[in-house]
């Protein structure tokens, strides 16, 4: 008897049959990274229907969003000095991130959730409460801004009178603002965390769930605020994975590329 194969349709393949959503982590400075792949998907014609992301992946997806272009998002990236947000000041963190919320400003060209071209959610960490809250209306700025507070960076972001930090302090999938819909295809852009105090935690899991392919890119370069060198070389390798992971066959619920 013959035997019988299963072509499995390539990553890009897979995006190309309907419409999709798109979410990606938190992972410090991996919005470089994020950027890579979103350019690449935007090339290539893989546009996403709605956006979701935690801290990294709240900047580069609600950006996105906003109506900033994936060239736009990079050159503003690779363009990025320390002095652009380095604002130290007494308060709960390092930084005040006054520097950061007018960076944010000048490359958003919609300020607000309900003039983006797309649905967007960003995830923020409520500290009050002790529990993630998703924004997806109101100024889009400040929402980034909490959602990228790193405690012991920034100092707390305060919305509406309630004090934030970092989304990935909860939810570093980004996941909590792309609830499941019945037949919606999401695609989830994972950075693998390095940090110690994630190792024994939830942070390092990859979430699965219906009709959502993750994709991992291994090896990354990693960036920080001393070195943003590597998060211009993040961004490059990013690309090239992106164009080999839509090459790649989605066998299971995740695609794996390294570095």
């Amino acid at each position: 008897m013959g035997r019988c194969f299963i072509l499995l349709p390539s990553l890009g393949e897979w995006l190309s049959e309907g419409p999709f959503a798109l979410t990606m982590s938190s992972g410090f400075f991996a919005f470089f990274a994020h950027t890579g792949l979103l350019s690449v998907l935007v090339e290539t014609g893989h546009v996403p229907v709605r956006v979701s992301g935690s801290s990294a992946g709240a900047l580069v997806t609600a950006a996105w969003a906003s109506g900033a272009e994936p060239a736009d998002i990079a050159a503003k990236l690779l363009s990025l000095e320390r002095s652009h947000f380095w604002d130290p000041a007494p308060g709960l963190g390092l930084l005040r991130g006054e520097l950061f919320r007018r960076s944010l400003e000048e490359m958003l060209p919609a300020r607000r959730f309900e003039d983006a071209r797309v649905p967007a959610a960003v995830s923020v960490f409520d500290i009050a409460a002790r529990r993630t809250r998703v924004i997806t209306e109101g100024p889009i700025a400040p929402a980034i801004c909490a959602s990228c507070a790193v405690p012991g960076m920034f100092h707390p972001v305060t919305i509406d009178g309630r004090r934030y930090w970092d989304g990935g302090v909860a939810d570093r999938p980004g996941l909590a603002g792309m609830p499941a819909i019945d037949g919606e295809r999401v695609l989830y852009h994972h950075i693998s965390s390095r940090s110690p105090w994630r190792r024994f935690g939830t942070g390092m899991a990859i979430p699965t769930r219906p009709a959502m392919t993750t994709l991992v890119m291994e090896n990354l370069p990693r960036s920080g605020p001393f070195k943003l060198e590597a998060g211009r070389r993040a961004y490059e390798t990013a690309r090239r994975l992106a164009r080999v992971a839509l090459r790649q066959p989605v066998g299971s619920s995740e695609v794996h590329v390294r570095g």
